[in-house]
């Protein structure tokens, strides 16, 4: 399905989310996870978590909501998405591309654009509320995660050189980023520390949230609920789900 610029900017919206993706193929997505679950498992836990994370995104109705992904992955995700959301491909190869791909391509105008991990779908919708309000007073807005990398990144403004050579979710990311910023003389603002679903210690933690609130991300928590009785180290960490 084909999405045209018009349908990315409407002006009924304040902003765009654009979710950082890629489709859910064998050895390709979540691979610190496999140590702890089969390749197979671990596929299936990132199209849980997507589908969640999208289903997430569509809960802040003033925004519009866009998948930016390799361009391989473009026909996969948008028949995943079932016309509920417009996928884009980026320009290049990579994290740092994609991230460049986003602000190029919608952070026109001025218009307020929040980049999002695919793997933090348990994200309270109120945060990402909150990162677009705080681009009315922020040249840049940033989600820290607890491992030093982040976890959403906002701008109203296309700023190349803020993401060259590095992206989301590594330990060193998120000093490198305000560093850049420093040296742009940007303005950031922050919203709440969070975490995402790198390795076993985050799957083992969400599997307890989810135990709990399971409505924060359903199709995760249904899959972990199924997963934990072939991952022992799951289930001693979650308890009865």
């Amino acid at each position: 399905m084909e999405f045209s610029e018009t349908t990315l900017h409407s002006h009924h919206t304040d902003g765009v989310l654009v979710i950082m993706a890629k489709a859910p193929r064998p050895g390709m997505v979540k691979t610190r996870l496999a140590q702890t679950l089969s390749v197979e498992a671990v596929t299936e836990l990132y199209r849980c978590l997507l589908d969640d994370t999208m289903a997430l995104a569509h809960a802040l109705r003033s925004v519009k909501v866009a998948i930016m992904c390799p361009a391989s992955d473009v026909q996969e995700l948008a028949e995943l998405a079932a016309g509920t959301t417009a996928v884009v491909a980026q320009q290049g190869d990579g994290l740092t591309a994609a991230l460049t791909s986003v602000f190029a391509q919608f952070a026109a105008g001025g218009q307020r654009v929040v980049a999002f991990n695919s793997d933090s779908p348990h994200l309270p919708v109120s945060v990402l509320a909150s990162a677009f309000e705080m681009l009315t007073a922020h040249d840049v807005v940033v989600g820290p995660t607890h491992d030093g990398g982040y976890y959403l990144v906002g701008a109203k403004a296309a700023h190349e050189a803020l993401f060259h050579g590095d992206g989301m979710g590594t330990n060193s990311a998120l000093d490198t980023l305000l560093a850049r910023a420093g040296r742009l003389q940007l303005s950031v603002g922050f919203t709440d520390l969070f975490y995402d679903i790198d390795v076993e210690g985050d799957l083992t933690r969400l599997a307890a949230e989810l135990r709990l609130a399971p409505a924060r991300a359903p199709r995760t928590a249904a899959w972990l609920k199924q997963c934990q009785q072939a991952v022992p180290r799951l289930r001693s960490a979650a308890g009865d789900l």
